[in-house]
């Protein structure tokens, strides 16, 4: 099979993986038209790392390859470089690690982590420190052509995070010396609701300006396209379906106009089971192609 040419922007979703990366999740992103697309290794609220099965990563790398597709992994939702409790720690640089491997395996181009808190109402410098003392080395571990990005992914701003405005990335980047190997993986709901309003004539462009001012150019890795159910600056995290939060479609459209955005794929992690994912990636490719 020949690989097609990409679009300026790859656009796919997350897709389930219970039952095997090519066996259930292939075909899941076929359904979907999907042009990328994005799994989970592992339990994403576990500690669990189950080796995979060299059959169905052979197969999954082999087909993304031949489709064109790119694959990102998810990494689980417990990691926490930031957190006091030694345990937590530990058991973060375990599961990043697998992901980080598993992904290499299946031929994935990055993994995406969340940036975590400074939980025990510790100050952010030290959290930071212990994200240089226990990230970097992982980081350092990428010395394969074929390895992946860790793409960085900022929440919401609830709590003790550690990283949720765009000029938040740049201490966290500081703290792993802007290492080759480190991105971002840009969630729009995320950013709306830690209070960056995308809406509007310029709000999409004006916030990745601000990113790539923070970052530098070439850091954007992968858009997680998302709408929100809640208002800018409400530090909630809940997901819509394209056009149906208070983001709206305008800006995503804005979105892939931005120079930063060149090549970076948009993948939705949006509620609504497949028949709202499939809605949701054709109406992204809508708005691209507009």
């Amino acid at each position: 099979m020949v690989a097609s040419p990409s679009p300026r922007n790859p656009i796919g979703a997350h897709i389930p993986v219970a039952g095997g990366l090519h066996r259930v999740g292939l075909p899941y992103a076929h359904d979907l038209a999907a042009e990328a697309v994005q799994v989970f290794v592992a339990n994403p609220r576990g500690w669990a790392t189950p080796t995979g099965n060299p059959r169905e990563d052979e197969a999954f790398r082999e087909a993304c390859a031949a489709r064109n597709i790119p694959a990102y992994v998810h990494a689980p939702y417990l990691i926490n470089f930031g957190s006091h409790t030694e345990a937590t720690v530990e058991r973060s640089v375990e599961s990043l690690r697998h992901s980080l491997r598993r992904a290499r395996a299946i031929g994935a181009l990055g993994v995406v982590v969340h940036t975590g808190s400074a939980t025990g109402g510790r100050d952010r410098t030290v959290a930071l420190k212990q994200v240089r003392e226990r990230m970097l080395p992982l980081l350092e571990e990428l010395d394969h052509d074929d390895d992946p990005y860790l793409l960085l992914e900022s929440t919401a701003g609830q709590g003790a995070s550690l990283c949720s405005r765009t000029w938040d990335f740049g201490p966290y980047f500081d703290a792993l010396d802007a290492h080759p190997r480190l991105g971002v993986c840009l969630d729009t709901c995320h950013v709306f609701a830690a209070g960056h309003d995308l809406t509007g004539p310029h709000g999409a462009h004006q916030t990745l300006d601000l990113l790539v001012e923070t970052v530098g150019p070439g850091r954007l890795k992968l858009i997680h396209a998302n709408d929100s159910k809640d208002v800018v600056g409400a530090h909630k995290d809940r997901h819509a379906g394209i056009g149906d939060g208070h983001i709206g479609e305008d800006p995503f459209r804005a979105l892939m106009t931005h120079p930063a955005t060149e090549g970076v794929p948009l993948v939705i992690e949006t509620p609504g089971g497949k028949e709202g994912h499939t809605a949701d990636v054709a109406r992204l490719k809508k708005l691209r192609d507009s």
